[in-house]
């Protein structure tokens, strides 16, 4: 769910979100829902196992590419072995391990359901999608490929296809249970299937014949089973759309691209009353939001009818009404970023897209301290208000598929033709009620973006491009785009394409939104183009007419090996950090050169070969030795769950540790070097295990520390004299850097900041690796000095932003944030191995 703040509603309707107090018959006040960033104090340390890292990291991306088939496309699935310690159970849903045999049931009743197994969790569960449609004849589903394709890739053809007016079914997505402890969605679902599979009702017919309806039962098996918002990784799957780090994101990324969903559901839980999308400001810019808003709206008005029609209140049941934050508040549940799942799905097509928020709170403490009657009396009453949602939704498809199509058509077609934005008011969005400049967000979309070739970081964000399906090209010779030539190899990403909106919405700076509204819901700022370490041009002028240009379906390698003599490999990519540490891993001889980068001995070329491909990294020659030598890093780690998936993705060997693991017993000999960002607290340790810990670092092992929880602790055992300083605890975004020392250097000139830090005080033999840049450093999101002036950019400007010396490196900085800031990752591997050898000098 979303974590809002009280604020003034709009006035057409005054309804407060009381999603911290909820009073029901036999109730307890609910607890607030954790907070939207990743934050150890509330969620605690991370722990996920090596096992789902892996997972995640290798889990390929499978697509739904069997278009000869019909329907039903019908499956008998293993059973799972029965699990009596799944978290469903105590609330009477449907636990992870009964859901195959039901689907088995289901597909059993009649020929409109079909299921297809769409990957797997991080925790190994599989991932189910279901579809119910009307049965179809391979020539008519290769007919609805057909022009599904056309929609898409000839927007302007489709706009005037009979066939389609008058046959194409209408995608519909219903996303359920992608936060583990929102249940009752999946429950829903398999309801709503059981009923549209036996309906003998002419509206359903009628539905069936012309849409087809896609169910992602469960989102989140891990979390499911567990009773955890999260994966098994520790990943909030509804923040990594951006991304796509884990599978079960791949999975729902897939899914948007090849049926191209024209209507979503993403199906949640608790707000009291249910609180259906559309969203307060700000609104994403790179959306067709004339057209997103006219449906969304449209779509939420008959699903608060069904959900008020259910004849819950709240003397009788505890239940409020239901409530739109577009009409009903003023900010604070904004649709900003594209990491929620509703979001993007807009720039794959859907205009229509809810986050859709049931009401009654059985999850985190409430889960534990509620008699089991009344867990179960409210998760009967999400499930009935979750149904009520998907059968508004399903009749509004019903009744609005001409429309719907048409409108999914005209955001291709505006995306294909370079056609400007159309600005939301009340003459182009006719019927939505309220708008006014505050909702206004349009963009200037470039001619063309274009990313040099020849480094690690440009071959995996083009990579990345192509998996969101957005379309990249290459130069076959130089080429000269707005005034400037490019060399032969460079790859384009021209704007005039059907998925612009992702595009820009990956690869532009961003906005500073700092000064339009008071507070965010999450981040605000995420450019690849600035985050990943590729350099990202945009084109503004000109014409990219008779440019030689070839569309690519992936990145060329850049890996390669000098092919005599030593190597150094630069260190500057998280790629290349997980190559040294597989080098290492294998017992090859490497040193540090004196700019930070890895000498590899010529004897081990062969290995380096090998990580090369592997990594698609460059060994280049040198004529450098190196000082002192290398080994593999064994780090513990107090992190947050994404800071630990990224360790893992560079490949150090880490062991999860907190203040109850040390209290418990810690083996110091096990590791070289501490990292702490959250989940330590030296204060509430016990004597032995703080001797042990001060022990650890009094023998020169190092602390690499992040944020206020790293330099607390550095302060304390007297590592590092430096003063942490916080600023506004709400800001964040893209920030300009001005990196300074051998850990930061090769860095990109930008950063990523959540909650920022800065250091002043410092004392001697302290160097300052990094600084925010002068004047304001945000590139892009949200940043306000607080009431008393304090904590502001401005107060941030030319201050260390990242420290280091003998003992310790202190960041002040996000530089492994939710898998964002690709590009910031090696800085903390350089750290770490830089820290790992200070006992041996």
């Amino acid at each position: 769910m979303h974590t809002t703040r009280t604020v003034p509603a709009r006035p057409v309707l005054l309804i407060a979100l009381t999603s911290a107090l909820l009073l029901a018959p036999n109730s307890a006040t609910a607890d607030p829902e954790p907070p939207t960033r990743e934050n150890a104090g509330d969620q605690g340390p991370a722990r996920a196992p090596e096992s789902a890292a892996r997972r995640a990291l290798t889990a390929p991306t499978t697509g739904f590419t069997d278009t000869t088939r019909g329907y039903p496309r019908e499956q008998v699935l293993t059973p799972d072995p029965v699990n009596p310690a799944d978290r469903s159970l105590k609330l009477g849903l449907t636990p992870y391990h009964a859901i195959a045999t039901e689907l088995n049931a289901l597909q059993r009743l009649g020929d409109r359901v079909s299921v297809e197994v769409a990957g797997r969790s991080a925790g190994g569960h599989r991932l189910y999608l279901v579809t119910v449609t009307a049965p179809e004849t391979p020539a008519r589903a290769r007919a609805q490929e057909r022009m599904r394709e056309l929609i898409e890739n000839a927007p302007a053809t489709a706009a005037k296809s009979r066939e389609i007016k008058a046959g194409y079914k209408a995608p519909v997505f219903f996303n359920s249970n992608i936060h583990g402890n929102e249940w009752e969605g999946t429950d829903a679902s398999l309801k709503i299937i059981e009923r549209l599979a036996t309906a003998k009702d002419t509206r359903t017919k009628d539905l069936l014949a012309h849409s087809r309806l896609y169910f992602d039962i469960t989102a989140n098996p891990d979390g499911r089973i567990a009773g955890t918002r999260a994966n098994a990784n520790g990943f909030d799957l509804n923040r990594d759309f951006v991304t796509a780090s884990q599978p079960e994101t791949r999975a729902m990324r897939q899914i948007e691209i090849d049926k191209q969903p024209a209507v979503m559901l993403d199906l949640h839980g608790y707000v009291n009353g249910t609180l259906i999308e559309p969203t307060t400001p700000p609104h994403g810019e790179n959306y067709e939001y004339d057209l997103f808003l006219k449906n969304t709206y449209a779509n939420a008005l008959g699903m608060e009818a069904a959900v008020n029609g259910l004849g819950h209140t709240p003397a009788k049941d505890g239940v409020e009404p239901a409530q739109i934050p577009f009409r009903d508040q003023e900010e604070g549940w904004d649709d900003w970023p594209p990491i929620f799942t509703p979001q993007y799905a807009a720039f794959h097509g859907t205009v229509a897209a809810h986050t859709v928020e049931i009401p009654l709170a059985v999850n985190n403490s409430l889960y534990d301290s509620l008699p089991v009657a009344e867990l179960r009396r409210r998760s009967a009453i999400n499930t009935a208000v979750a149904g009520a949602a998907i059968t508004a939704t399903l009749d509004f498809v019903r009744e609005k598929r001409a429309s719907l199509i048409a409108d999914q058509i005209e955001v291709f077609r505006r995306g294909a033709a370079g056609a400007a934005q159309v600005p939301v008011s009340k003459e182009t969005v006719p019927g939505v009620p309220g708008i006014g400049p505050e909702d206004v967000y349009t963009t200037d979309f470039p001619h063309a973006y274009v990313i040099p070739p020849g480094s690690t970081a440009a071959a995996r964000l083009v990579d990345h491009l192509l998996a969101n399906d957005v379309r990249v090209a290459r130069a076959s010779r130089d080429v000269r785009l707005g005034g400037r030539t490019y060399p032969k190899g460079s790859y384009v990403v021209d704007m005039r394409q059907p998925k612009r909106c992702l595009a820009n919405a990956l690869l532009a700076d961003g906005r500073d939104i700092s000064a339009k509204v008071s507070v965010m819901y999450d981040i605000s700022g995420w450019s690849l183009g600035r985050l990943w370490g590729a350099t990202v041009t945009p084109v503004t002028s000109g014409s990219l007419a008779g440019a030689s240009l070839r569309p690519v379906r992936a990145a060329t390698h850049v890996g390669q090996v000098a092919p005599r003599g030593d190597l150094r490999l630069r260190l500057t990519d998280p790629q290349e950090i997980a190559a040294l540490n597989s080098l290492l891993g294998q017992g090859v001889s490497v040193r540090r050169a004196p700019d930070s980068s890895a000498i590899v001995p010529a004897s081990a070329r062969a290995l380096a070969a090998a990580a090369a491909r592997t990594y698609d990294v460059v060994f280049d020659a040198t004529g450098q030795k190196g000082t002192a030598g290398l080994r593999r890093t064994r780090v513990a780690a107090a992190v947050t769950p994404g800071e630990l998936f990224a360790l893992r993705e560079m490949g150090f060997e880490v062991t999860p540790v907190s203040t109850a693991v040390l209290n418990a017993g810690f083996d110091w000999s096990s590791v070289d070097v501490l990292f702490v960002s959250a989940g330590l607290d030296r204060d509430a340790l016990t004597g032995g295990a703080r001797t042990a810990l001060d022990a650890f670092l009094g023998a020169g092992h190092g602390l690499v520390g992040r944020g206020v929880a790293g330099a607390e602790l550095s302060a304390d055992t007297g590592l590092l004299a430096a003063k942490p300083v916080e600023g506004n605890g709400d800001a964040n975004g893209v920030v300009r850097v001005v990196n300074s020392g051998p850990v930061t250097g090769g860095a990109p000139d930008h950063g990523f900041v959540y909650a920022p830090v800065w250091f002043t005080d410092l004392g001697p033999g302290v160097r300052v690796e990094q600084s925010y840049a002068a004047g304001n450093p945000l590139v892009s999101g949200h940043w306000r000095a607080l009431p008393d002036g304090s904590g502001g950019p401005a107060a941030a400007a030319g201050q260390a932003s990242v420290v280091s010396g003998p003992r310790a490196v202190l960041f002040g900085t996000e530089p492994l944030f939710r898998d964002h800031p690709k590009g910031e990752f090696a800085q903390v591997g350089r750290a770490l191995f830089t820290m790992a050898h200070a006992s041996t000098g």
